[in-house]
């Protein structure tokens, strides 16, 4: 049964697509399709695929027992005051605002630090560093449906400073 985007039930994907042109940055692709867009193309027939994934993680430090409880007492101080400041407003005002506000950051803290060290102590050493990772894609296709994929070429074909794309038939 057709959902509301068609056969496929996705906004994201395109029933017949034909790859116009492949990019190596995302910025010339989106230039590729402004520009179909500025010469009054229906531009809801393409999409921007980026194809060749690739992960990196960049090791940031060492993660040790000291590290581990500065991370936990970083975080529990934020979620501490966090806490802290919503009792300050929620409770009444002839409470203690300010013990409110030191018991919420205890808490934070003494919480953070000993979920951490758990957390830690099950690694058993299987990963004793910090660091953050990203994945992005090296090559950008634009794919237009099949029924305006002609005229996405000529238009493309037109462009200053473009190439020429080259046909690749339907895609899958």
């Amino acid at each position: 049964m057709p959902g509301p985007y068609g056969r496929l039930g996705s906004p994201f994907e395109l029933q017949f697509p034909q790859s116009l042109a492949t990019y190596t940055s995302y910025a010339e692709a989106q230039r590729a399709v402004d520009y179909l867009s500025d010469r009054h193309f229906p531009v809801q027939n393409l999409a921007i695929v980026g194809t060749d994934l690739r992960s990196v993680e960049r090791v940031t430090g060492r993660r040790d027992w000291v590290s581990v409880v500065n991370r936990g007492l970083a975080n529990g101080l934020s979620i501490g005051l966090l806490f802290g400041i919503m009792a300050m407003i929620f409770y009444p005002p002839q409470s203690n605002l300010y013990l409110l506000a030191a018991i919420g950051v205890g808490v934070g803290v003494l919480i953070s630090v000993v979920f951490g060290l758990i957390g830690y102590a099950f690694t058993r050493g299987k990963r004793d560093f910090t660091s953050i990772s990203q994945t992005f894609a090296t090559r950008y296709e634009v794919l237009c449906e099949h029924k305006v994929s002609m005229k996405a070429r000529e238009l493309l074909a037109e462009m200053p400073g473009g190439r020429r794309p080259d046909f690749r038939g339907p895609i899958g």
